[in-house]
């Protein structure tokens, strides 16, 4: 099935097959690529500093998958080496999944997402709100003690409505098939369906980011 053709839970099933910790048989297997990971045919362009290695997260805020994974993936961030960056990336693969990437990218502007990224999880997947439009989005902002006027200036601005083009652009350079993904130092590509659930996957992104300090 094409990805912009998901349905709302099939967007996050080609992707997550599994959220829990890796299983024993995998703890010193070597990822292969094809198997647990893809090597890009194309690299796409990193944004971070010379010197560093960026990890992007693919998700979308209203995939349980992602929901599920973002208490491990927070764990896993706060031990990052000083040399990589984790940049968070929200999936467009349809029209109707932009107002989150906006919602993303909006607190970012705002320099709210250590704040209020988890929130937007638990509003959807706890309070059930759907937060897929955006007065509803805004209703949420000002719930959430968001000056409204100017969340919603922000959420409309040239250069939110940019990084969410880019967003989506970066999406289909890693070639995403589903939530939640990573992709390492703009060359590889994981997802639970690839290494067989998303604490795997982590573990092939640190072997990859070894893989991408010896090419420096």
């Amino acid at each position: 099935m094409n990805r912009r053709e998901f349905t709302a839970g099939t967007a996050c099933l080609a992707a997550a097959a599994g959220l829990g910790l890796p299983g024993l048989a995998f703890a010193q297997k070597k990822p292969e690529d094809g198997h647990e990971y893809r090597t890009l045919d194309k690299r796409v362009p990193q944004d971070v500093p010379a010197g560093k290695i960026e990890v992007v997260e693919f998700f979308w805020y209203s995939c349980p998958h992602c929901n599920a994974f973002e208490p491990q993936l927070a764990a896993w961030t706060r031990k990052l080496p000083p040399d990589v960056v984790l940049r968070r990336v929200p999936v467009a693969f349809r029209d109707d999944f932009v107002p989150q990437q906006r919602l993303y990218y909006t607190l970012e502007a705002l320099g709210k997402v250590d704040e209020l990224h988890g929130k937007v999880f638990q509003a959807i997947h706890g309070a059930r709100e759907s937060l897929a439009k955006e007065p509803e989005i805004l209703a949420w902002a000002a719930k959430n003690g968001l000056d409204q006027a100017k969340f919603k200036e922000t959420y409309n601005s040239f250069s939110v409505s940019a990084k969410a083009r880019k967003a989506t652009q970066l999406q289909d350079g890693f070639q995403v098939e589903g939530v939640p993904a990573l992709g390492v130092a703009g060359r590889w590509y994981t997802d639970g369906t690839l290494s067989g659930n998303m604490g795997r996957a982590l573990q092939v992104v640190e072997f990859l980011v070894g893989e991408a300090r010896k090419s420096r």
